[in-house]
């Protein structure tokens, strides 16, 4: 296996109920929204694994910022540093997928440099979506990319189907976040050694008193390794992890 970062979303809608559960290096979350197929009566979220010790205390901010929210004004709603960022994103995928009947898997892989370039993929439902090329936040390629920065694709992503934007949408959260694995972050280490704001975790009140949780982080480049490895059967033929 190639070694890199690799993340896996899976989105399950139900009638009158839709879940979405993320697992990357560092997280394991679940958010399940009850709603009437317009207004979510019940956020219910849960943190398998998690990098602070106070990254938890997002769940109920989680349910006050989403309960009783219209589904379709769920990206609308705002509060996203205020909460945590994973769960704040799989409530909008969720909320976005709600009364649909097909679950929808995604398979993300970015690379770790190698002559300072990486790779990222996307798969959706096992068929390829997105492949681009880095060198740092800097597109080298797909063409109609190459130049730009990460933080640079809202218009590129506003111009794309609905299927491409929220896929845009994920490689370039995932691409961020895969900088993390350059990171020496040793256990017990407060989230004060961060700049503040990104998140819930972060924010002033709470971020002197959290502290990197033991054995948070998992290397899924590792043989025999896979986000979601309990879910498989929803990823199996994807070429992003390979």
């Amino acid at each position: 296996m190639l070694p890199g970062y690799r993340r896996r979303i899976l989105i399950t809608p139900a009638p009158g109920i839709v879940s979405a559960e993320l697992e990357d290096d560092y997280h394991r979350m679940v958010v399940t929204l009850e709603h009437d197929n317009d207004v979510v009566t019940k956020v219910v979220s849960e943190m398998k694994r998690s990098p602070w010790t106070l990254c938890p205390g997002a769940i109920s901010k989680l349910a006050e910022t989403f309960t009783g929210v219209g589904l379709a004004v769920f990206g609308s709603r705002g509060n996203k540093k205020q909460n945590c960022t994973h769960l704040f994103d799989l409530a909008l995928f969720a909320a976005a997928h709600a009364n649909e009947a097909a679950s929808v898997a995604y398979d993300i892989f970015v690379s770790d440099p190698l002559e300072g370039a990486r790779t990222a993929t996307l798969s959706r439902n096992s068929k390829p979506v997105l492949d681009w090329k880095l060198r740092g936040e800097v597109f080298l390629a797909p063409a109609d990319l190459a130049g730009q920065r990460l933080g640079e694709l809202n218009d590129w992503i506003a111009g794309q189907h609905k299927v491409g934007a929220e896929a845009g949408r994920i490689l370039r959260w995932a691409a961020i976040i895969a900088f993390g694995r350059s990171m020496d972050i040793p256990a017990g280490i407060p989230a004060t050694s961060f700049p503040g704001g990104a998140c819930y975790n972060f924010q002033p009140e709470r971020a002197a008193t959290s502290t990197r949780r033991t054995g948070a982080d998992v290397d899924f480049s590792q043989p025999g390794a896979a986000p979601l490895a309990d879910l498989t059967k929803w990823f199996e033929g994807s070429s992003g992890a390979a």
